[in-house]
Parts: C-alpha cells; structure tokens; sequence
C-alpha cells in the first residue's frame, strides 16, 4: 500500500473509532507538514496531528492539558485541543494523536516581510516580543494545575554542547566553524538564568509562525516543546525570521539582559546546525532556513563580540 493511502486510511480509522462525530468529514493531508507530525485538514475548522515517532509521543498530551489554559492570557491564536486520540490496539497505532482548531495563515517569510522601510518585519519583532512578553508572564504552573509536571522540564543548553560541537565540525565547509566555536563558547560562559522559572514555547522559530495576508502575525502552533524555565531558547526567533535592525528592536522591545541574550544566540546557533545537519541534504527549504539561521546568529556575534 502506498504511504499516503495508509496515512489516509489510519487517520479515518482512528477517527471512526475514537471520535466518530467527525469521522465523515473530508480530510486533506498536509504536505509537507512537520517533523514530528502528519497533519490532515478535517472538514473546514479542524486539524488531526499524527506523531511521526516516539519522540514526538508525548506532544498530544502536553498541549491537550496545557493550551486551553494558556491561550486565554496569550495575544495571538494557538492551536486549542478539540479531543486528545489514544493508542489504538484497533490500528496498531501506538501514540497518543490529537484533534484541534484549525487556524488559516501562512507561515511568515523574511523577504516578503523585509521590504522598503522594513516596517512590516519591525512591526512583526514588536508583535513577537509581545508574544513572548505575554507567555513569559503566565501564572506558574502550580497555579494553573497543582501537581508535579515533569513534562515541563526542558532541556539545557549545556546539555546540547557534544552535539553541537558535532554539527560545528561537520559543517566546517559550509559556515565559519572558528566564529560558530566562538559563538557557542560564549553562549555555555554565558551566567545562567538565576530568576523565576518561566513559560516558554521551546521551538519558536519562523515554521511554528501563521501569519495573515497584511503580514501581522496572526497564530502561534506546534508547543510540543512547551515548558518552565530559562526563557533563552524562545529567542531563536530572533534568528530565523528577523534581521538586524528588527532583532535590536525586539531585543528593546524584550528588555534583554546580555546574558540571556548570549544564551539565546546559543540556541539559535545549535538548533539551527542540528536541523541543518539532520534535514538539510533531502530539504531545500529546511536548507535555506537554516542557512539563515545560522548566518544570522553569526552576524549577530560577530556585531556584538
């Protein structure tokens, strides 16, 4: 059987089987959609996201808790649960999967946004850093949900340091390995957040962006990597969408600390080489973002160093 007519078939039958209210409404799959997920339109305002992997097994289940207490103190749209899918014996699927609002736009672009005046993309830093603001400012998660939240619990930057390294030396014929060296070092000597645990999204980059047809940012998706602590790795979007004039207005915007900024250099730096490393061979667009990615975090450390 061919992968998309069994993609379509497993999809209709869990919804038959666990949600049969929507079981005969259209699905449309996405193409391409993500790395963690298969993701079908169903009918005209829902989305079904079928995880890929066990890596992405948990991802239904944290937003399914979490956004429909968030969303409300939250500026832009977010993907709010409709129903959380279960491991089907049925299927032989073996994760949970979800079903959720359907949001329209499109994923922002750089160019488009980055025209005369540069306006549009300042005005979209401004939108991004009240986003963030915004999430950053959340209720603790004790408030929301008493219980321990494992869940929450995010990776370090540290921890990423043999990967990256890694990912530097493999990618030493396509970007400036000395400066991505430099520019990791400082980001690991960089002081370590010493405040309150805060929300963070945990893969806000450009994909995880909607946006309207007048370029305002319209929805923020996909917070499988939601979580509480240092809030750094969210300023990786200052990387993959912004430029250098509207990255020093969100940094304003954001009040951020030196430190925090190094750090977040730190994530943009590694996250964007891993991807690059892992995706960029068989994806040309995945190529070019991360290209940018990492180019930017490099003309941002060399500007600042």
């Amino acid at each position: 059987m061919r992968k998309d007519v069994y993609v379509y078939d497993l999809a209709g039958r869990l919804l038959a089987e666990q949600f049969p209210q929507w079981a005969g409404l259209p699905l449309t799959l996405l193409d391409p959609a993500g790395s963690d997920h298969v993701i079908f339109r169903l009918g005209a305002d829902m989305a079904v996201r079928l995880p890929r992997g066990d890596w992405a097994a948990g991802q239904a289940e944290k937003e399914h808790r979490w956004l429909p207490l968030l969303a409300p103190g939250l500026p832009l749209a977010l993907p709010v649960p409709l129903g959380l899918g279960k491991p089907s014996p049925e299927t032989g699927y073996p994760w949970n999967w979800s079903v959720a609002r359907w949001l329209d736009g499109t994923v922002p672009d750089a160019g488009t946004l980055d025209g005369p005046g540069r306006t549009r993309l300042r005005s979209v830093a401004y939108q991004l850093a009240g986003f963030l603001t915004a999430l950053h400012h959340l209720p603790p998660a004790n408030a929301l949900l008493p219980g321990p939240h494992p869940d929450l619990v995010g990776e370090s930057l540290h921890a990423r340091d043999a990967g990256t390294r890694s990912a530097i030396a493999a990618t030493a014929d396509v970007f400036d390995a000395p400066a991505m060296t430099a520019a990791w070092d400082a980001a690991l000597g960089a002081p370590p957040w010493s405040g309150q645990p805060l929300w963070f999204h945990g893969d806000f980059h450009t994909g995880n962006l909607l946006a309207g047809p007048d370029g305002r940012l319209s929805a923020v998706i996909d917070f499988g990597g939601l979580g509480l602590g240092d809030p750094a790795c969210d300023l990786t979007i200052a990387y993959t969408l912004l430029g250098a004039d509207a990255r020093a207005a969100f940094r304003t915007a954001r009040a951020t600390d030196d430190a925090t900024w190094a750090r977040g250099l730190g994530w943009a730096l590694s996250t964007g080489l891993n991807a690059y490393t892992t995706y960029a061979a068989t994806h040309p667009l995945v190529a070019a973002r991360t290209t940018r990615q990492v180019t930017q975090a490099l003309t941002e450390f060399r500007r600042t160093a």
